[in-house]
């Protein structure tokens, strides 16, 4: 009988680089950016660079900060950006979270890698719906989130 072959070390899902600088935009700012954001900084190492802003920010959604304390994570201090108040041209990778209109995105430089996660507003759902809505994008983007800095096992 021969010796199982060890597991090979797979590259990450969706990258080959994790970044070292991200900005992750959204329209508003105020839900799906700022749980990314959040995230990010709970998993990222502590050399990574991390922000987050909209094109028409309005105020950090308190649904969002509820659904994100019940896993561990608090964005309450967070505060919606326009994109011009962060320097997100100095990132080597921008995550867009919004599935609106693509054109609320500024022209990136060919060297920026672009990841487009198309996720639903939450506070778009029926009021009855909307806190489990927010907790299935809340799922989503941790998982999301953790797939651009892997582990390695």
């Amino acid at each position: 009988m021969t010796d199982p072959k060890p597991n090979p070390v797979r590259p990450a899902a969706f990258i080959t680089k994790p970044p070292g600088v991200v900005a992750f935009l959204c329209v508003h700012n105020a839900s799906r950016s700022q749980m990314a954001e959040g995230f990010a900084r709970a998993v990222a190492p502590a050399h990574v660079h991390i922000m987050s802003a909209g094109t028409k920010p309005r105020g950090v959604y308190q649904i969002a900060v509820q659904v994100m304390q019940e896993v561990g994570i608090d964005i309450s201090a967070h505060a919606s950006k326009h994109i011009d108040e962060v320097p997100w041209a100095s990132a080597d990778t921008i995550v867009t979270l919004c599935n609106e209109d693509e054109q609320v995105c500024p022209p990136l430089a060919a060297d920026v890698r672009q990841v487009h996660w198309a996720l639903p507003d939450p506070s778009l759902r029926p009021e009855g719906e909307q806190v489990e809505g927010f907790r299935e994008l809340r799922d989503e983007i941790r998982w999301r989130v953790a797939s651009l800095w892997p582990r390695g096992d």
